[in-house]
């Protein structure tokens, strides 16, 4: 039998420091039983007298084998804080795939409104191969490690022979170092994970709020143990079509991108900004791809950046990270200042030990979500003329999205198939949107909620970015969701707020 984990950051050393819930022998099934004695006690590396508490819950590498080799679950939460009001547990899921999530109790349930505050326990977990539970690693190369690696750019001419050699580099890599965790990382796996959760909890039910990928995981987990879910919020949401799952995601930078950089133009040309780039919002596009075009043939050389120069594709990468929030904007319009003449470069971030480990750890729990949810094709001449119809059809993008990875090289095959999202279940399923996401797209949302049928309800918003609840400042959608977690009642249709 297939076994699987999920990966993302730290050390040994921080899942050593949390105590274990319930022994290796014991079965899923029987855990259940012993959630009320979970082992609370200080989360790694945080400070005594905090509110949030951490514990870890055994569950088997692989669910078919429950009496088999087992591996821990590092879980966090911060209690409701009127108990006598108290609804039941809020279930934050991560995202990336990779994302951590033992510090999202207290990190955003800082930013909650005091009635959901008060009703509900903020609990999260690092999924399976991530960071304090039992992690995974590929141990790539430092130099795989570059900005411009880990997003599978073309070369400046369009070429993708370097992106097939560092797709193979990887998935040997994966196969050499990944072991059984690796192997038994995916969605489906993430969905029975939660559902352990909650027996450890000892739930009957458990509300969840998605972002990211985690609105797949969420939906999946709602589709897998509809009974057992409560409210279910999911925010920034994946396309769920099960025959490409993570290779939809990354092809969704394209029309995502198009659909946000106009925000960015915008502030790029407004006035009395003091990282102006240009007079009009539409110069701002020409400037950007011609920008990345001259940096394709002659690169700026940047000492201690990874990699050392900033070439078109570093641009780009930074496009694209500039596009998940506003407040990101002064820093891709700062790196093209420098491309252009009129700023030094900045500092770059000096990797640290710690720091390499974290990404090792985040980018192998992500591929093994990514290339183990479903097999990718692996048809080289195919990608190579997606990318090329692709470049010319999103320049921003320069056919990266549609470009070959790792996956297509993955030396394990998927132990099931892709769970399809169904409108089995009960109606208490919300989707809150922005229009403008560059990369989980609106397109994207849509599909989702038909998927869902009549057990879903979707806001959307008129904003731009990524993460929509207590994200953008949107009053009209905060309130929707803010009075589905205290009521349980969604909106009576679906709901459009306007910008603001």
């Amino acid at each position: 039998m297939s076994k699987r984990v999920r990966t993302i950051a730290a050390t040994a050393a921080l899942a050593a420091t949390v105590l274990t819930a319930a022994p290796a022998s014991a079965s899923a099934s029987a855990s259940a039983d012993r959630g009320a004695r979970l082992a609370w006690t200080n989360c790694p590396g945080a400070a005594a007298g905090l509110a949030q508490k951490c514990a870890t819950v055994s569950v088997p590498l692989d669910y078919a084998d429950p009496d088999g080799e087992r591996i821990t679950l590092a879980v966090s939460r911060v209690p409701a804080v009127k108990p006598a009001q108290r609804h039941g547990v809020l279930l934050i899921i991560p995202g990336g795939p990779g994302d951590g999530g033992l510090d999202r109790p207290t990190r955003i349930g800082s930013t909650l409104p005091p009635e959901v505050r008060d009703r509900f326990d903020l609990v999260s977990f690092d999924p399976r191969g991530v960071g304090a539970s039992t992690p995974v690693t590929c141990g790539l190369a430092p130099e795989d490690l570059a900005a411009d690696r880990l997003r599978p750019w073309p070369a400046p001419d369009g070429s993708i022979s370097a992106n097939i050699a560092i797709g193979h580099r990887f998935a040997e890599a994966c196969a050499r170092n990944g072991g059984q965790v690796l192997r038994s990382i995916s969605t489906a796996n993430e969905a029975r994970d939660i559902d352990s959760i909650r027996r450890a909890l000892g739930e009957h039910r458990i509300s969840t709020w998605g972002t990211s990928y985690g609105t797949y995981a969420g939906a999946v987990h709602a589709t897998m143990f509809a009974r057992s879910t409560d409210r279910v919020v999911l925010d920034s949401n994946d396309d769920p079509d099960p025959s490409r799952v993570g290779r939809g995601w990354l092809a969704a930078f394209g029309p995502g991108a198009e659909d946000r950089f106009p925000d960015f133009e915008r502030w790029a040309a407004a006035p009395g900004n003091p990282d102006r780039v240009a007079d009009t919002p539409e110069e701002v596009r020409p400037l950007f791809l011609d920008l990345a075009a001259r940096l394709d043939r002659t690169p700026l050389p940047w000492p201690g950046a990874l990699p050392a120069e900033l070439n078109g594709n570093v641009l780009r990468n930074t496009m694209l990270q500039g596009l998940y929030e506003d407040r990101r904007f002064p820093v891709l319009a700062r790196l093209m200042l420098a491309g252009l003449g009129r700023r030094a470069l900045p500092a770059p971030a000096v990797p640290t030990p710690q720091s390499e480990a974290v990404a090792q750890n985040h980018i192998a729990a992500s591929a093994g979500t990514m290339c183990n949810d479903v097999a990718w094709p692996a048809d080289e001449a195919a990608y190579a003329r997606d990318v090329a119809a692709d470049r010319a059809a999103r320049p921003l993008t320069a056919g990266m999205p549609v470009n070959v990875m790792a996956c297509a090289y993955w030396p394990f095959a998927p132990a099931e198939p892709a769970v399809r999202v169904t409108d089995r279940g009960p109606g208490n399923v919300l989707l809150a949107q922005n229009l403008r996401d560059a990369v989980t797209p609106y397109a994207g949302a849509l599909k989702l909620k038909a998927a869902f049928g009549q057990r879903a309800r979707m806001v959307t918003v008129d904003a731009g970015g990524h993460d929509v609840y207590r994200a953008n400042g949107n009053a009209c959608g905060d309130a929707a969701v803010t009075a589905f977690l205290i009521t349980g009642n969604r909106p009576a249709d679906d709901l459009f707020c306007p910008a603001g």
